[in-house]
Protein backbone atom coordinates (compact mmCIF):
# COMPACT_ATOMS: atom_id res chain seq x y z
CA UNK A 1 0.00 0.00 0.00
CA UNK A 2 0.92 3.49 -0.44
CA UNK A 3 0.80 5.18 2.70
CA UNK A 4 1.10 8.97 3.61
CA UNK A 5 2.36 9.28 7.01
CA UNK A 6 1.50 13.22 8.67
CA UNK A 7 4.07 13.90 11.61
CA UNK A 8 6.03 11.13 10.12
CA UNK A 9 9.48 12.80 11.19
CA UNK A 10 8.26 12.46 15.13
CA UNK A 11 9.21 9.89 17.84
CA UNK A 12 6.42 7.35 16.96
CA UNK A 13 5.70 8.63 13.28
CA UNK A 14 9.53 7.76 11.98
CA UNK A 15 9.33 4.46 14.15
CA UNK A 16 6.17 3.67 12.20
CA UNK A 17 7.27 4.30 8.20
CA UNK A 18 10.79 2.60 9.28
CA UNK A 19 8.23 -0.55 10.47
CA UNK A 20 5.75 0.26 7.20
CA UNK A 21 8.69 0.35 5.12
CA UNK A 22 10.06 -3.38 6.32
CA UNK A 23 6.60 -4.30 5.72
CA UNK A 24 6.94 -3.70 2.12
CA UNK A 25 4.51 -0.67 2.32
CA UNK A 26 5.48 2.61 0.41
CA UNK A 27 5.66 5.60 2.71
CA UNK A 28 5.42 9.56 2.07
CA UNK A 29 6.15 11.55 5.37
CA UNK A 30 4.77 14.91 5.43
CA UNK A 31 5.69 17.02 8.66
CA UNK A 32 6.79 20.73 9.24
CA UNK A 33 9.31 19.72 11.09
CA UNK A 34 8.45 22.47 13.99
CA UNK A 35 8.28 18.64 16.43
CA UNK A 36 10.28 16.46 13.99
CA UNK A 37 13.59 16.23 12.63
CA UNK A 38 14.84 15.41 9.18
CA UNK A 39 17.51 13.02 10.43
CA UNK A 40 14.32 10.63 11.96
CA UNK A 41 13.03 10.19 8.81
CA UNK A 42 13.86 6.27 7.88
CA UNK A 43 15.72 6.35 4.36
CA UNK A 44 13.33 4.23 1.56
CA UNK A 45 10.41 7.22 2.44
CA UNK A 46 9.47 10.32 0.30
CA UNK A 47 9.53 13.29 2.15
CA UNK A 48 7.42 16.50 1.44
CA UNK A 49 7.81 19.58 4.21
CA UNK A 50 4.29 20.78 4.97
CA UNK A 51 1.71 21.85 7.93
CA UNK A 52 -1.61 19.97 8.18
CA UNK A 53 -2.79 23.41 8.89
CA UNK A 54 -2.08 24.41 5.15
CA UNK A 55 -4.98 22.90 2.96
CA UNK A 56 -3.48 23.93 -0.70
CA UNK A 57 0.09 21.92 0.50
CA UNK A 58 -2.48 18.92 1.90
CA UNK A 59 -3.89 18.87 -1.88
CA UNK A 60 -0.55 19.02 -3.58
CA UNK A 61 0.72 16.15 -1.50
CA UNK A 62 -2.05 13.64 -1.56
CA UNK A 63 -3.05 14.65 -5.22
CA UNK A 64 0.79 13.66 -6.36
CA UNK A 65 -0.22 10.25 -6.48
CA UNK A 66 -3.30 7.64 -5.13
CA UNK A 67 -2.54 6.48 -1.58
CA UNK A 68 -4.31 3.78 0.60
CA UNK A 69 -4.44 5.55 3.49
CA UNK A 70 -3.13 8.14 5.88
CA UNK A 71 -1.70 7.77 9.31
CA UNK A 72 -1.69 10.61 11.42
CA UNK A 73 0.86 11.66 14.33
CA UNK A 74 0.95 15.51 13.40
CA UNK A 75 0.25 16.70 17.32
CA UNK A 76 1.48 18.91 20.24
CA UNK A 77 1.90 16.01 22.95
CA UNK A 78 2.48 17.83 26.03
CA UNK A 79 -0.58 17.71 28.69
CA UNK A 80 0.95 19.85 30.92
CA UNK A 81 1.67 22.26 28.00
CA UNK A 82 -1.87 22.04 26.79
CA UNK A 83 -3.41 23.28 30.58
CA UNK A 84 -1.30 26.36 30.13
CA UNK A 85 -1.94 27.20 26.48
CA UNK A 86 -5.17 25.31 25.24
CA UNK A 87 -5.52 27.76 22.32
CA UNK A 88 -2.76 26.42 20.76
CA UNK A 89 -3.43 22.66 21.19
CA UNK A 90 -7.14 23.22 19.66
CA UNK A 91 -6.12 24.88 16.63
CA UNK A 92 -2.75 22.37 15.74
CA UNK A 93 -4.72 19.20 17.15
CA UNK A 94 -8.21 19.95 16.27
CA UNK A 95 -8.23 22.29 13.61
CA UNK A 96 -5.35 21.06 11.67
CA UNK A 97 -6.83 17.18 12.04
CA UNK A 98 -10.09 18.49 10.92
CA UNK A 99 -8.06 19.74 7.78
CA UNK A 100 -6.00 16.42 6.94
CA UNK A 101 -9.28 14.56 7.51
CA UNK A 102 -11.02 17.05 5.30
CA UNK A 103 -8.02 16.51 2.23
CA UNK A 104 -8.49 12.93 3.20
CA UNK A 105 -12.08 12.76 1.76
CA UNK A 106 -11.60 14.86 -0.89
CA UNK A 107 -8.68 12.52 -1.89
CA UNK A 108 -10.89 9.87 -1.55
CA UNK A 109 -8.30 8.27 0.85
CA UNK A 110 -10.37 5.05 2.35
CA UNK A 111 -8.21 4.35 5.26
CA UNK A 112 -7.14 6.49 8.37
CA UNK A 113 -5.06 5.05 11.36
CA UNK A 114 -4.97 7.96 14.17
CA UNK A 115 -2.31 8.37 17.01
CA UNK A 116 -4.78 8.65 20.04
CA UNK A 117 -4.09 8.37 23.60
CA UNK A 118 -5.53 6.73 26.86
CA UNK A 119 -5.54 10.37 28.16
CA UNK A 120 -9.21 10.20 26.84
CA UNK A 121 -10.45 8.07 29.83
CA UNK A 122 -11.26 8.93 33.78
CA UNK A 123 -8.43 7.46 35.59
CA UNK A 124 -9.19 4.34 37.54
CA UNK A 125 -7.34 2.13 40.17
CA UNK A 126 -7.02 -0.73 37.61
CA UNK A 127 -6.13 -1.13 34.06
CA UNK A 128 -8.22 0.77 31.58
CA UNK A 129 -10.38 -1.19 29.20
CA UNK A 130 -11.95 0.47 26.00
CA UNK A 131 -15.84 0.08 27.58
CA UNK A 132 -14.36 2.43 30.21
CA UNK A 133 -15.62 6.18 30.79
CA UNK A 134 -14.40 8.95 28.82
CA UNK A 135 -13.62 12.18 30.86
CA UNK A 136 -10.03 13.85 29.82
CA UNK A 137 -7.72 15.69 32.41
CA UNK A 138 -6.65 17.66 30.23
CA UNK A 139 -7.00 19.80 26.90
CA UNK A 140 -4.59 17.87 25.05
CA UNK A 141 -6.58 14.53 26.35
CA UNK A 142 -9.90 16.61 24.93
CA UNK A 143 -8.10 17.05 21.68
CA UNK A 144 -7.75 13.54 21.01
CA UNK A 145 -11.17 12.71 22.07
CA UNK A 146 -12.26 15.62 19.72
CA UNK A 147 -10.33 13.94 16.73
CA UNK A 148 -12.10 10.37 17.52
CA UNK A 149 -15.40 11.69 17.05
CA UNK A 150 -14.52 13.34 13.84
CA UNK A 151 -13.32 9.79 12.44
CA UNK A 152 -16.77 8.42 14.10
CA UNK A 153 -18.73 10.87 11.55
CA UNK A 154 -16.49 10.77 8.76
CA UNK A 155 -17.07 6.93 9.15
CA UNK A 156 -20.98 7.51 8.76
CA UNK A 157 -20.96 10.12 5.80
CA UNK A 158 -18.09 8.91 3.71
CA UNK A 159 -17.65 5.58 4.61
CA UNK A 160 -14.15 6.00 6.20
CA UNK A 161 -11.85 2.98 7.79
CA UNK A 162 -10.26 3.87 10.78
CA UNK A 163 -8.71 3.04 13.94
CA UNK A 164 -8.20 5.24 16.52
CA UNK A 165 -5.24 3.68 18.97
CA UNK A 166 -4.96 4.57 22.46
CA UNK A 167 -1.57 4.59 23.70
CA UNK A 168 -0.95 5.11 26.88
CA UNK A 169 3.41 5.83 27.04
CA UNK A 170 5.50 5.34 24.37
CA UNK A 171 8.97 4.95 25.87
CA UNK A 172 12.53 3.57 24.87
CA UNK A 173 14.52 3.57 21.49
CA UNK A 174 15.41 1.96 18.36
CA UNK A 175 19.53 2.63 18.19
CA UNK A 176 21.71 3.42 16.47
CA UNK A 177 18.74 5.32 14.59
CA UNK A 178 15.37 6.63 16.84
CA UNK A 179 14.69 7.67 19.68
CA UNK A 180 12.80 10.79 21.92
CA UNK A 181 14.23 14.06 21.26
CA UNK A 182 11.05 16.37 22.08
CA UNK A 183 11.42 20.30 22.11
CA UNK A 184 11.14 20.88 24.51
CA UNK A 185 11.61 17.62 26.54
CA UNK A 186 8.70 16.83 28.88
CA UNK A 187 8.49 13.27 29.21
CA UNK A 188 9.83 11.50 32.31
CA UNK A 189 12.12 8.75 30.90
CA UNK A 190 14.50 10.86 28.61
CA UNK A 191 14.27 13.80 31.30
CA UNK A 192 15.95 11.34 33.69
CA UNK A 193 18.22 10.25 31.30
CA UNK A 194 19.40 13.95 31.17
CA UNK A 195 20.97 13.62 34.63
CA UNK A 196 23.38 10.75 34.10
CA UNK A 197 24.26 12.62 30.72
CA UNK A 198 25.35 15.75 32.78
CA UNK A 199 22.28 18.20 31.10
CA UNK A 200 20.43 18.57 34.44
CA UNK A 201 21.13 18.28 38.50
CA UNK A 202 18.23 16.54 39.55
CA UNK A 203 14.95 15.15 38.58
CA UNK A 204 11.55 16.42 39.27
CA UNK A 205 8.94 14.94 40.84
CA UNK A 206 5.19 16.83 40.43
CA UNK A 207 3.37 15.75 43.66
CA UNK A 208 3.86 12.18 45.85
CA UNK A 209 0.78 12.44 47.58
CA UNK A 210 -1.71 10.68 44.69
CA UNK A 211 -3.89 7.70 46.06
CA UNK A 212 -0.61 5.33 44.65
CA UNK A 213 1.22 3.12 47.08
CA UNK A 214 4.35 5.49 46.61
CA UNK A 215 2.52 8.47 46.22
CA UNK A 216 3.81 9.11 42.64
CA UNK A 217 1.54 8.44 39.31
CA UNK A 218 1.56 5.58 38.06
CA UNK A 219 1.89 4.89 34.24
CA UNK A 220 2.00 2.18 31.79
CA UNK A 221 5.22 2.29 29.19
CA UNK A 222 5.11 0.86 26.07
CA UNK A 223 8.52 -0.05 24.17
CA UNK A 224 8.20 2.39 21.30
CA UNK A 225 8.87 -1.02 18.51
CA UNK A 226 5.75 -2.86 20.13
CA UNK A 227 3.77 0.26 20.00
CA UNK A 228 4.47 0.86 15.71
CA UNK A 229 4.34 -2.98 15.56
CA UNK A 230 0.46 -2.31 16.46
CA UNK A 231 0.01 0.34 13.95
CA UNK A 232 1.15 -2.13 11.02
CA UNK A 233 -1.22 -4.51 11.89
CA UNK A 234 -4.55 -2.35 12.71
CA UNK A 235 -3.49 -1.02 9.01
CA UNK A 236 -4.00 -3.96 7.36
CA UNK A 237 -6.79 -5.02 9.20
CA UNK A 238 -9.01 -2.39 8.07
CA UNK A 239 -10.53 -4.54 5.58
CA UNK A 240 -11.84 -6.54 7.98
CA UNK A 241 -12.82 -4.77 10.71
CA UNK A 242 -14.15 -1.39 9.13
CA UNK A 243 -14.13 0.54 12.61
CA UNK A 244 -11.21 -0.42 15.32
CA UNK A 245 -10.25 1.28 18.65
CA UNK A 246 -7.77 0.05 20.98
CA UNK A 247 -5.70 0.40 24.09
CA UNK A 248 -2.14 -0.01 23.36
CA UNK A 249 0.17 -1.11 26.52
CA UNK A 250 1.97 -3.80 28.62
CA UNK A 251 -0.50 -3.63 31.69
CA UNK A 252 1.59 -3.19 33.95
CA UNK A 253 2.10 -0.16 35.94
CA UNK A 254 4.99 1.79 37.30
CA UNK A 255 4.95 4.72 39.62
CA UNK A 256 7.44 7.76 38.79
CA UNK A 257 9.63 6.81 41.50
CA UNK A 258 9.93 3.42 40.50
CA UNK A 259 11.17 4.38 36.70
CA UNK A 260 13.33 6.82 38.59
CA UNK A 261 15.16 3.62 40.41
CA UNK A 262 15.16 1.65 37.37
CA UNK A 263 16.92 4.35 35.49
CA UNK A 264 19.68 4.52 38.15
CA UNK A 265 20.31 0.92 37.89
CA UNK A 266 20.62 0.97 33.98
CA UNK A 267 22.96 4.23 34.43
CA UNK A 268 24.87 3.62 37.59
CA UNK A 269 23.98 7.13 38.67
CA UNK A 270 22.34 8.12 41.43
CA UNK A 271 19.83 10.72 39.72
CA UNK A 272 18.90 13.02 42.36
CA UNK A 273 15.31 14.06 42.54
CA UNK A 274 13.18 16.72 44.41
CA UNK A 275 9.33 16.53 44.82
CA UNK A 276 7.83 19.58 43.31
CA UNK A 277 3.96 20.60 43.52
CA UNK A 278 1.40 18.45 41.29
CA UNK A 279 0.61 19.61 37.60
CA UNK A 280 -2.00 20.64 36.08
CA UNK A 281 -3.98 17.21 34.15
CA UNK A 282 -1.74 14.78 35.37
CA UNK A 283 -4.45 11.57 36.48
CA UNK A 284 -2.70 9.36 39.07
CA UNK A 285 -3.05 6.43 37.60
CA UNK A 286 -2.65 5.20 33.57
CA UNK A 287 -2.64 1.82 32.91
CA UNK A 288 -3.76 -0.50 29.91
CA UNK A 289 -6.22 -3.16 29.51
CA UNK A 290 -4.89 -4.26 26.10
CA UNK A 291 -6.88 -7.78 25.78
CA UNK A 292 -8.78 -6.49 22.77
CA UNK A 293 -6.34 -5.58 20.54
CA UNK A 294 -4.29 -8.86 21.71
CA UNK A 295 -7.32 -10.41 21.17
CA UNK A 296 -8.38 -9.10 17.79
CA UNK A 297 -5.10 -8.50 15.85
CA UNK A 298 -3.03 -10.95 17.65
CA UNK A 299 -0.62 -7.83 19.03
CA UNK A 300 1.81 -8.90 21.46
CA UNK A 301 4.53 -6.75 22.98
CA UNK A 302 8.00 -7.82 22.73
CA UNK A 303 9.63 -5.62 25.12
CA UNK A 304 7.38 -5.40 27.95
CA UNK A 305 9.59 -5.10 30.45
CA UNK A 306 10.91 -1.57 32.84
CA UNK A 307 14.55 -1.85 32.45
CA UNK A 308 14.84 -3.29 28.63
CA UNK A 309 12.94 -0.14 27.66
CA UNK A 310 15.09 2.13 29.93
CA UNK A 311 18.06 0.31 28.52
CA UNK A 312 17.52 1.08 24.79
CA UNK A 313 16.53 4.28 25.85
CA UNK A 314 19.48 4.79 27.48
CA UNK A 315 21.79 3.45 24.78
CA UNK A 316 20.46 5.82 21.86
CA UNK A 317 21.00 9.14 24.19
CA UNK A 318 24.77 7.92 25.17
CA UNK A 319 25.30 8.25 21.45
CA UNK A 320 22.80 11.07 21.12
CA UNK A 321 23.23 13.25 24.07
CA UNK A 322 22.38 16.27 22.21
CA UNK A 323 19.41 14.49 20.16
CA UNK A 324 19.10 14.82 16.44
CA UNK A 325 21.51 18.19 16.66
Amino acid sequence: MNIFVAGGAGYIGSVVSEQLLQAGHSVTVYDNLAKGYRQAIPEGAHFVQGDILDEAALDDALGARAYDAVMHFAAFIEAGESMQHPARFFRNNVTGSATLLAATARHAVARFVFSSTAGVYASKNSPLNETDPIGPASVYGETKLMVEQMLRWYHEIHGLRYAALRYFNAAGATPPERGEAHRPESHLIPLVLQVPLGQREKVFIFGDDYPTPDGTCIRDYIHIRDLASAHVLALEALDDRPVMRYNLGNGAGYSVKAVIETARAVTGHPIPAEVTPRRPGDPAILVADAAKVRAELGWQPQIPDLHAIIASAWEWHRAHPRGYA
